[in-house]
Order: structure tokens, then sequence, then C-alpha cells
């Protein structure tokens, strides 16, 4: 039998998702709690990897097991033994055609920014922080030259695994609310850091050190020492891949009504 689970979690304590012999990544965390549970090693596949601090709203991994539970006994028990920042959301059966993540039709993230004269401190590690005025109609302009399928190499860490450095980003959105803004980002599919290597030249456009037609520029080059550096992980969420609706994978969980 194989089941999708939907996973949230923060990220600051873990070194990404993907396990390592140190054991502290969240793939290690939950195979460990599935594993209590089921009695029987559990290993799982995720829709998107994620960088050490970044968080996630609805991670989908898929499992294969011969253990027969009602599916809502995997989300009581995993979380049983699972630590206190990550959890289990949901959890349903699923065909054997599932694949988390070669059956994902794309995949969101959330950016969100502190613009303040003075760094966080509630919200220490689960926002970006900036000091400068942003402006975010500069910043559109600059985010309406990464629309559609292009090579994103400006925007790609040195040791991405990617096949390819072509992806088809479908969406940016830019909105601000109080002292925070959120950018969030819709594409078939990321390449490793492209979503922090994109906020740097979007940054760098909405303080005023770059023109909007700059990004543009940095697109064409398709060379990483073209564009701003990398921006730190604190503030960005992964909120998760969606499907064809045949697998009726829930896109939405409780976090996202906090999460500006």
């Amino acid at each position: 039998m194989r089941l999708a689970l939907g996973l949230s979690y923060r990220g600051q304590a873990y070194h990404g998702w993907q396990s390592q012999p140190g054991g502290r990544t969240v793939q290690d965390a939950l195979e460990r709690a599935l594993r209590d549970f089921a009695t029987v090693p559990v290993t799982t596949v995720c829709a998107g990897r994620t960088d050490s601090g970044v968080h996630a709203l609805n991670q989908v991994v898929h499992v294969d097991t011969d253990l027969e539970r009602d599916p809502f006994s995997w989300v009581r028990g995993g979380n049983r033994y699972l630590p206190q920042d990550i959890a289990l959301q949901w959890c349903l059966p699923v065909g054997a055609d599932f694949h988390a993540r070669n059956s994902a039709r794309g995949r969101r993230y959330r950016f969100v920014v502190l613009e303040s004269p003075t760094r966080p401190a509630l919200e220490q590690g689960l926002v970006g922080w900036v000091f400068r005025p942003l402006d975010g109609d500069a910043m559109r302009a600059a985010a309406a030259h990464l629309i559609g399928e292009h090579d994103f190499s400006s925007f790609r860490a040195a040791e991405c695994q990617s096949p390819t450095p072509v992806k088809t980003l479908r969406r940016i959105d830019i909105a601000r609310r109080g002292a925070y803004w959120r950018f969030d980002f819709d594409a078939n599919a990321f390449l490793h850091h492209m979503v922090r290597n994109l906020m740097g030249c979007l940054l760098a456009v909405g303080s005023g050190r770059q023109r909007p037609e700059w990004m543009a520029e940095v697109l064409a080059a398709r060379r990483r020492d073209a564009a701003a550096p990398t921006f730190p992980p604190e503030g960005l969420y992964f909120l998760g891949p969606y499907y064809d609706a045949v697998h009726a994978i829930p896109q939405h969980t409780a976090a996202m009504d906090w999460i500006v």
C-alpha cells in the first residue's frame, strides 16, 4: 500500500530535508518516528528537498508499507514520536502510480521579509530582514522579466544536481502587510537556492541598488556571479507541491492561515 503524508516543520534546528550521517535532518526525524510507530523501517520520498533553515507548511512525502492502519492513525502515531517542531498534518492512501516528487505539476514557495530599522526578535528565524525601504513597484517590474520558461543558471547554486537549469516560473506575487513583505513563487520546479538567489536580486532592486531592467540582464547572463548574493534562508517557506486533481492531495494546511 502507498500512502501520501503532509508534513509541516520549522527548519531552524535541522540541516535541511535530506538524510545525512549525523541524523539531524527532517527526513531522519520523520523516518525514526514512522519506524517507531510502525515497528519496521519506513523509507520516505519527498516532493521537494529544503535547505537548512527553510520551513515547510505542506511538504508531501509518500511511503510504501504493508502495515494496515487507519490513515489518521499514521498522523497521530507519527506525531507521538516527532519533535515539537515537526508535525504530520494529514495522510491518505494513493495509487501506486502516485510519486511525491515525479507526479508534482508544480511547487510553491513563500518568502516573508520584515522591513524595519531594527532586527526581528519574536519572529527571529521566521522572517527575513531588510533595513532599507523597499519599492514594491520596482520589484514587481523586475519580477516580470522572470516569468516564463528560462535558463535560470544565474540563480543556481554550484552544488545543484538538477539535470537542466531550464525551469518555468509561472508566477511571482509581491504584497505588503504593514512592515512585512510577502513574496510568492510558483514554478514547475526550482533549482538549488533558486528562490534565495531570486530574492537577493529582487531586494537589490527594491532597495534602489539596481534598476528593474537589471534583472533581465542577470537572467540573460546565465552566470551565478552576475546576480546578487544569496539571501539568508530565514523567512523562506515551502508551501508545498500541487498535483493533478485525480490524486486528491490537500494543498492547504492550517498554518497557511497563520503566515502573513
